[in-house]
Order: C-alpha cells, then sequence, then structure tokens
C-alpha cells in the first residue's frame, strides 16, 4: 500500500503542477520564460543514451490497478485543455507509395498509423482471418479512413499498460494469402497474391515517418497475421538492416497463429477452404501466392515449403526474437479439424479429441522460450479489450510481455533477468476453460454468446455448484482436482451413482476420483 500512495502522489504531483501551469495560461496570467537551453538532441539509432518513451511498470500496484488507473485516466483527461490541440487516438489511412504492390482485387494496399511523437518503439499489426475469398477482405475499396486501436493497439495505458505510447500501424488482410504471397494479378488468375510484398513496402514507407529513428519493432499479429509473424518477421529484420538500419531490434509477436497439420476429427471432401484440412488447403494455396518463407526453413523443407506455415516446424529456423500467444483449444483449429461447437452438449468422442488436441499442441510449445497458452477455448486475444484480464498462473499476458521485453533488453546490456518476471507460461490443467480467467464462448462467425459446456456430456445435469457447497469449496477447484485422463472416471462415478445428487460426495471419494 505503500508503494500505491507514493507513485499515485508523484503522479498526482505531476499533474496538479501541469494544472496550475495550465489554468494560469486560461486565466491569461503570464506565463514563465524558459531559460535558453540548446536544442534538443537529434535521435540516432545507434546511441543507447537517447531519450525514449517507455512502459508504465505497475508491479507495485497490480492488486488495485484499476483502481489506480481509472484515477490516473481521470487526473489525465482534466488536463486535455492544456494540450495545443485535442488528442487524437484514431489511426488514419495511407496507401503504399509504391502502387504496383495491391491487394487481391488491385486496388491499392495501405496501412493504419497513429504516430506517437517522441517515442522510438513501432508495432505493427497484421491483420487476420485465414485464407479467406470474401469480398471485403480482398479490396481495400471500402476502408474506413481512421480505426481506433484496441488491446495491444489502445492507446490508452489502462487498456494497454506496455505499449499504449508506442508508434501503432495496422496492415488490413486484403491478399488472402496469410502474408506470404508475392504474384502480382495477371490476366489468367485474375487476382494478386502479394501479402509479404505489402509488408515490405510499408516498412519502407514507414522509413520517411519516423522508423529510421526507431530502437524497437514489434511486428505483431493475429490468426493468419500471426502466421505472417512467423513467416515475415526475419524478412523485415533483413530489409533493415539491408537498408542499414542495423540498430533497430526487430522482434515478433504471433497470436493465434501457430497451427497443427494433424488428423481432422471427421475427414470430408476438400470443397473449400473451412472444411480442407490445413495441410491440403496451404499446399493448394502456395501454388497461386508464390509463397515466400524463411530461408532456413526452405531449405529444410525444399520441394515442400508448406511445412513452414505451421508454427513448430518454421519456429526453429527463426532468428529473431518471438513471443508466441495460443489458446490450447483454438477455435480455428478445432473448425479446420471439424469440430463443431453449437451449444449442444460434448459427445465423448469429440471430448478426448478436444483433450488430445490440447495435448498435442502443450507439447509442440514446450521448446518455445517467450510464450502464454492459456487452456481456453477461443481465438485471438492480443486486440481484444479483455487480454489484461487473461492470466496463466497468475500472470497477465500484458505482465508476460513486459518481461519478455525487459529480458531482451537484459540481455543485451548483459545484465541478469529479472527475478518473479516469467515469460514460458502455459496452463497445465488439461480441458478447455479449465482456467477461470478465461474470456466468454463466442460464436467465431456472428460473434454471439454461446451457452457451450466445454466438458463431456456424461456430466450434463451434474449439479457441481451444489456439490462444490457440500465440500466448502469453490466449483472450478472441485473440477480443477480432477487431472488428465480422470473425468471420465468422473463420467463412471457419476453413472453408477446417479447425477441427481442423492449421494453425497465425501472428501474420500473426491481424492480417489482426482489420483492419477
Amino acid at each position: 500500500m505503500a508503494a500505491i500512495r507514493m507513485i499515485s502522489s508523484v503522479l498526482l504531483l505531476a499533474l496538479m503542477q501541469s494544472g496550475a501551469l495550465c489554468a494560469r495560461r486560461f486565466r491569461g496570467g503570464r506565463n514563465p520564460q524558459p531559460r535558453r537551453s540548446p536544442p534538443p538532441p537529434t535521435y540516432r539509432a545507434d546511441r543507447g543514451d537517447t531519450t525514449e518513451s517507455f512502459p508504465l511498470d505497475f508491479t507495485a500496484v497490480e492488486e488495485n490497478m484499476d483502481n489506480f488507473m481509472t484515477q490516473v485516466k481521470n487526473l489525465a483527461q482534466s488536463l486535455y485543455p492544456c494540450s495545443a490541440q485535442k488528442l487524437d487516438y484514431d489511426m488514419k489511412l495511407s496507401f503504399l507509395e509504391n502502387t504496383s504492390v495491391t491487394c487481391n482485387d488491385g486496388s491499392p494496399a495501405g496501412y493504419y498509423l497513429k504516430e506517437s511523437r517522441g517515442s522510438r518503439r513501432w508495432l505493427i499489426f497484421l491483420e487476420g482471418y485465414r485464407y479467406e475469398t470474401m469480398r471485403r477482405l480482398m479490396s481495400s475499396s471500402t476502408w474506413p479512413q481512421t480505426k481506433t486501436g484496441t488491446g495491444i493497439l489502445s492507446p490508452l495505458p489502462e487498456e494497454n499498460p506496455h505499449w499504449w505510447n508506442a508508434n501503432m500501424v495496422f496492415i488490413p488482410y486484403c491478399s488472402s494469402d496469410v502474408w506470404s504471397g508475392a504474384t502480382a494479378k495477371t490476366e489468367q488468375s485474375g487476382y494478386a497474391f502479394m501479402g509479404s510484398l505489402i509488408i515490405q513496402e510499408v516498412v519502407k514507407d514507414l522509413l520517411n515517418k519516423g522508423l529510421n529513428n526507431a530502437k524497437v519493432l514489434l511486428l505483431a499479429g493475429s490468426s493468419a497475421g500471426g502466421t505472417g509473424v512467423l513467416l515475415n518477421v526475419d524478412h523485415v529484420a533483413e530489409l533493415l538492416d539491408g537498408l542499414g538500419h542495423t540498430g533497430i531490434q526487430v522482434r515478433g509477436l504471433s497470436d493465434s497463429g501457430w497451427f497443427l497439420d494433424n488428423k481432422q476429427y471427421h475427414c470430408t471432401d476438400c470443397v473449400d477452404a473451412v472444411s480442407c484440412p490445413p495441410t491440403e488447403t496451404i499446399k493448394r494455396g502456395i501454388k497461386y501466392w508464390g509463397g515466400v518463407v524463411p530461408e532456413r526453413c526452405r531449405q529444410t523443407h525444399e520441394g515442400e515449403e508448406w511445412n513452414c506455415f505451421f508454427g513448430y516446424r518454421v519456429f526453429p529456423s527463426i532468428k529473431s526474437p518471438v513471443f508466441v500467444v495460443q489458446w490450447l483449444f483454438d477455435e480455428a483449429q478445432l473448425t479446420v479439424d471439424n469440430i463443431q461447437l453449437t451449444g449442444q452438449p460434448v459427445q465423448e468422442s469429440q471430448w478426448r479429441y478436444i483433450q488430445n488436441l490440447g495435448i498435442e499442441l502443450r507439447n509442440t510449445l514446450k521448446d518455445v522460450p517467450a510464450m502464454f497458452a492459456p487452456a481456453c477455448l477461443s481465438h485471438e486475444v492480443i486486440t481484444r479489450n479483455y487480454w489484461i484480464d487473461v492470466q496463466v498462473k497468475g500472470t497477465s499476458l500484458p505482465r508476460a510481455l513486459h518481461c519478455w521485453d525487459r529480458s531482451l533488453n537484459d540481455n543485451r546490456n548483459n545484465k541478469a533477468p529479472p527475478k518473479g518476471c516469467p515469460v514460458h507460461l502455459i496452463d497445465s490443467c488439461p480441458w478447455p476453460h479449465c482456467n477461470p480467467t478465461c474470456p466468454t464462448i463466442r460464436d467465431q462467425f456472428k460473434g454471439q454468446e454461446m451457452n457451450v459446456n466445454p466438458v463431456p456430456s456424461c456430466t450434463m445435469g451434474f449439479d457441481v455448484q451444489k456439490m462444490a457447497q457440500q465440500q466448502g469449496m469453490d466449483p472450478s477447484k472441485l473440477l480443477g482436482m480432477l487431472h488428465t485422463g480422470s473425468l471420465m472416471k468422473f463420467c463412471i462415478y457419476l453413472k453408477n451413482n446417479g447425477k441427481n445428487n442423492s449421494k453425497t460426495l465425501t472428501p474420500m471419494d473426491v481424492f480417489l476420483l482426482a489420483r492419477e
């Protein structure tokens, strides 16, 4: 509490001093004449001592974060009149200077930018949606002039505590190629697939808008954009090095782009992008896209470059630091595996498939040094406004990213990594939504909340609330006592003893069921 009061007092004092000066200006009072001083130094990428915007480290106030950030926001908003102009939170649309690099239909590709004067940190975000054929994702003709960032793109510190003051760039997905293509529009195909080239041209354009002075560039993306990060992060680093900007640290943040080429739950005819197995879709698509993959991965899988679209295969070949965010039970993965969650009870065979998917995914992530993998049924997270609420083993995603950022900086400066700041976080509980901080399950196509019970149908009708109350424990704790493989034993128990809770489940029963 002492730390909270101290930080609050310092911020309050600084804001009140600014407010007093502002008030004198608006009352017509004289402004104090500043002393003459030399002009501020210009930024140089090779200097380590330049002024830098910095993330807010709220370690000492995490327990009271909501209340604290509300106070800071209210104080800051009260001082808006002090600014020469109103704060503008929107990212503004720009089209590429190189007009030969286009969306699918030949319309100009582009990006949205919100500059943060004085900051040398840049975040470039790649939009997702898989390999789609939806018209609105193939053209720039309907793009709005502005876009408001959310999640890690938000300029609000209470929503985005560590990247709120960075220069924000949003690149809309209009190439339908998982950001890999390098093929211009032809009369035969009628479509361009230029996702990889779009990224390259955006970076070139941004060099004239301040990126040349950057210290850190974080290439982030969700879904297809997350896979796009894995495919392009080294290309971006090589591009900047080749143009002489060797001082820019290029990093990657891949969200929900770590897919498996596993066997589908139900095999179907490959008639569209949704029903096709991921492997078959990529094999077909890469021929049209002219897909560009990391060179080291291409050499490893020469002739079968489609392998490089799967995270666990391409990751060992990536040289740039990459942080992987992945739900253990990703809705997009379940969709391509033909598991349809409609709100109906999950059958035992589906349950076993879903549980095995989590095990497989967990195994592919075990050697990734920086990662955040909650046991949730969802898809995409870093641009959601609830991204700060999800935790793994008591650590939130923004906190884990901040720890990763600090560890990379400490490594460069030969410092010991910070203690109590984990960067490898993966849930150990074995089924969907066993993590109590998981977000509400929604229909990924309609966006509507879904009433999905992510446990086997054999437990339907079993009153977990009542049983937990009998044992004097939290319901999630009761289910949490049942480890991998024992939930089916629980189902057998319910079948033998009935679901009406007529027989009280004793602590010994719980222990015997949970023991594995």
